[in-house]
């Protein structure tokens, strides 16, 4: 029996002051893009702003739907809607922001499953990282280049191959 221990990375900023101009002109998209989310049922509202290789910004919000399995996330609308506009182009970066309606989030967001998987197929297909920007409404911000910090054991396209 071998013992593996898998380490990551992520870099916590404690103000926004401390980050980029564009870095915090992104997040800044993310959590506008937040209040243009439809969350009627979790009242939970998530922004994503992608960065794209040619400059290009592309927000996307959350959006829910009575039958739950059939709405997005923040992350895969943006970066669906970044891979069908601009097809070829690299994704540099992907800022989240979130708020909800009872409480404060002062905690970095990270995102779900489901998105980190899409993010992971996205960096697969670019053969490039992704930086990852996460921030609530307030507080700190975690960054992290690259998603096998936030899905280690990626599942990769590769072993569905068939022989």
């Amino acid at each position: 029996m071998n013992t593996r221990e898998i380490k990551i990375k992520i870099t916590e900023f404690s103000e926004l002051s401390e980050l980029t101009k564009d870095d915090q002109k992104l997040l800044q998209m993310a959590a506008d893009s937040a209040s243009q989310s439809y969350a009627p049922y979790s009242e939970f509202h998530v922004g994503a702003a992608v960065l794209l290789e040619n400059g290009e910004i592309i927000c996307g919000s959350n959006q829910e739907n009575a039958a739950y399995p059939a709405g997005l996330c923040a992350e895969r609308v943006a970066l669906f809607y970044a891979n069908s506009k601009f097809p070829g182009i690299a994704v540099k970066s992907l800022a989240i922001s979130a708020h909800a309606d009872h409480f404060v989030m002062n905690k970095p967001i990270s995102p779900c499953g489901t998105c980190r998987q899409v993010i992971a197929e996205t960096e697969s297909r670019q053969k490039n990282k992704i930086k990852i920007l996460m921030r609530g409404e307030s507080g700190p911000v975690n960054m992290t280049e690259g998603i096998e910090n936030l899905l280690p054991l990626t599942f990769y396209e590769e072993k569905l191959k068939k022989k």
